[in-house]
C-alpha cells in the first residue's frame, strides 16, 4: 500500500512520461503517479524524459529533457521566435494534426464540465484553413528598449521579457510592416518608450489593424499620458511613409495594468474608422470595436451559425453580445426582425451604421445587457424564436443563461471561443436544450484556440 509520500512530485524531479493528448493551452498531457503532469512542446503520443517546474497538489508542471520516441507529427516550427515568443503553441504540429487535438481538446472540455454521453453527441470535425498563416488582420505588439534600441513584440512565456518580433508569419504581411516602420519613426523622433519597471516613457504599446478586403489599415499607439511629444512630426511622417495608413488613433492607459487598452481613446488623424468586406458586407471598424481577428475563417464561421439557424424568412432574432453587428447582419436577409445588443456603446454605434449601410430595415442595435433587454421584451409581448451568441472568452453571464431558460427561444446558437466556458454553459442550458451538433473552427492556426459553433434547440 503507497502512503500519500510515495505520491509526492517535486521540483526538479526527473522521470519518463507517455504524452496522451494535448491540454486546453497546447501543451502535452501525461500522468505520473496518479497526478496530470503538463508539458509545453510535447505531443501526444511521444515518449520524453521531463523535468518537474512546478509541482501543485493535483497536477504537475515540466519541461523536456530528452524525447525518446517523437510523434510522427512533429515538424520543425517556422517561426524564429517561436520557443520564446508564446503566441502560438503547435507551429511544431503538423496542420492537419492540429485540426484532430483541436477537436479533442473540446471534447476534453465535455468530459471536465458536463455530464452528456459525448460518444452518443455529434461533434464535427474541424473546419480548418487551405493556408494556415498570415491570416490576422490585427497585432498588437508591446514597445520596449534593448541596449538603446526601440523593439516591439510580445511577452516571453510566464515573463516579463520582450521579445522582438519584426515579422510575425501568423499576421497579415501589412500589420508587420507598418508597425515596423511606425516603431522606427517613434524611435527617430526619440519618444520616450514606456518602461513598466520604472513606469516612465510614453509610447507603450502599438496597435495596427487591417480591413483585409480593403486593404485600409488604421494605427493605434497606446500612451502612459495624453501628452505625446513630436505628435505633428510623427503624423506627418505616417502620411508619408506609409499612405495605406487612413486612420490614426491614440489610447490613454495610465494605470498599472496587463491590460492593454485604457478608457480614453483620441483621434489624431485620417478617418476614425477602417472598412472591411466579408462577400456582401461592408463594416465600419472603430478603434475599439470587436471584430473577429481572421476574416476568411469569419466568412466560414457566420455560414456555419446561418446553417445552424435554419431560417425560413419570418424568425424574430437576437442577436446577443453583437458587437458591430456582424452576425446579426448576415442572417437579416432570412430573418423577420433581428434586435442586437452590447454594452460597448461605440460597438453598437458601428452596428447601427452598418445596417443603415446594408439597408437592413429589419436589424435593429441597443446599448444594454442582452438578460435585461429580453426579459423587458418579453414582457411588451416580443419573444424570439432564434438567440444567437457570441461572448468573450468568459463566456456568458449565469443571467443571461437564466434568462434564456425562461425566455426559452425555440433554437439557441451558441459561438463560443473558450470550449471549457461553452461546456459549462452548455451543462446549465442542457435543462431545457438539447444539443444537436457542435461544429469547430480553426480561426487561430498554429495556436491552442479553438472556436466552435453550437446548436441547441427547445427540448419538446
Amino acid at each position: 500500500m503507497k502512503n500519500d509520500k510515495d505520491l509526492l512530485i517535486k521540483v526538479k524531479q526527473q522521470f519518463p512520461l507517455t504524452i496522451k493528448r494535448l491540454g486546453i493551452n497546447g501543451e502535452g498531457v501525461g500522468y505520473f503517479k496518479k497526478k496530470v503532469v503538463f508539458v509545453p512542446g510535447a505531443l501526444p503520443g511521444e515518449e520524453v524524459v521531463v523535468e518537474v517546474t512546478k509541482a501543485h497538489p493535483k497536477f504537475a508542471e515540466a519541461i523536456v529533457k530528452k524525447v525518446r520516441k517523437r510523434s510522427e507529427h512533429r515538424v520543425k516550427a517556422p517561426c524564429i521566435v517561436y520557443e520564446q515568443c508564446g503566441g502560438c503553441q503547435l507551429q511544431h504540429l503538423e496542420y492537419s494534426q492540429q485540426l484532430k487535438e483541436k477537436r479533442d481538446i473540446l471534447i476534453q472540455a465535455l468530459e471536465r464540465h458536463t455530464r452528456f454521453n459525448i460518444e452518443e453527441m455529434d461533434i464535427r470535425p474541424t473546419i480548418g484553413m487551405d493556408n494556415p498563416w498570415h491570416y490576422r488582420n490585427k497585432s498588437q505588439f508591446q514597445l520596449g528598449e534593448d541596449h538603446g534600441k526601440v523593439i516591439a513584440g510580445m511577452y516571453s512565456i510566464d515573463s516579463h521579457r520582450l521579445i522582438n518580433i519584426p515579422e510575425c508569419i501568423v499576421q497579415q504581411p501589412v500589420t508587420n510592416k507598418v508597425t515596423n516602420i511606425v516603431k522606427q519613426i517613434l524611435a527617430d523622433f526619440r519618444v520616450p518608450i514606456y518602461n513598466e519597471k520604472t513606469r516612465k516613457g510614453i509610447v507603450r504599446t502599438i496597435v495596427t489593424r487591417v480591413g483585409v478586403q480593403t486593404g485600409q489599415v488604421q494605427v493605434m499607439l497606446v500612451t502612459a499620458r495624453k501628452e505625446l511629444p513630436r505628435k505633428e512630426a510623427i503624423l506627418s511622417e505616417i502620411k508619408k511613409r506609409l499612405p495605406e495608413v487612413v486612420s490614426v488613433m491614440q489610447n490613454v492607459n495610465p494605470k498599472r495594468t496587463s491590460i492593454i487598452l485604457g478608457d480614453e481613446t483620441i483621434h489624431l488623424a485620417g478617418d476614425k474608422i477602417v472598412e472591411e468586406r466579408l462577400e456582401e458586407f461592408t463594416y465600419e471598424l472603430s478603434a475599439r470595436a470587436f471584430f473577429q481577428l481572421n476574416p476568411a475563417q469569419t466568412v466560414i464561421l457566420y455560414n456555419e451559425v446561418k446553417e445552424a439557424a435554419a431560417l425560413t424568412g419570418n424568425e424574430k432574432i437576437v442577436d446577443a453580445y453583437c458587437g458591430v453587428g456582424t452576425i446579426g447582419l448576415w442572417l437579416a436577409d432570412k430573418a423577420g426582425e433581428i434586435r442586437g445588443m452590447d454594452v460597448i456603446p461605440e460597438g453598437i454605434e458601428d452596428a447601427k451604421k452598418n445596417a443603415r449601410k446594408h439597408e437592413r430595415k429589419n436589424a435593429s442595435y441597443f446599448t444594454g445587457k442582452a438578460e435585461d433587454l429580453m426579459l423587458k421584451w418579453v414582457k411588451e409581448g416580443w419573444r424570439p424564436d432564434v438567440v444567437v451568441v457570441d461572448p468573450p472568452r468568459t463566456g456568458c453571464d449565469e443571467k443571461f443563461l437564466d434568462t434564456i431558460l425562461k425566455v426559452k427561444p425555440k433554437k439557441f446558437i451558441y459561438v463560443s471561443c473558450n470550449p471549457s466556458t461553452l461546456a459549462k454553459d452548455l451543462q446549465m442550458l442542457g435543462k431545457k436544450y438539447e444539443v444537436e451538433y457542435l461544429q469547430p473552427v480553426d480561426m487561430f492556426p498554429q495556436t491552442a484556440h479553438v472556436e466552435v459553433v453550437g446548436k441547441l434547440v427547445l427540448k419538446n
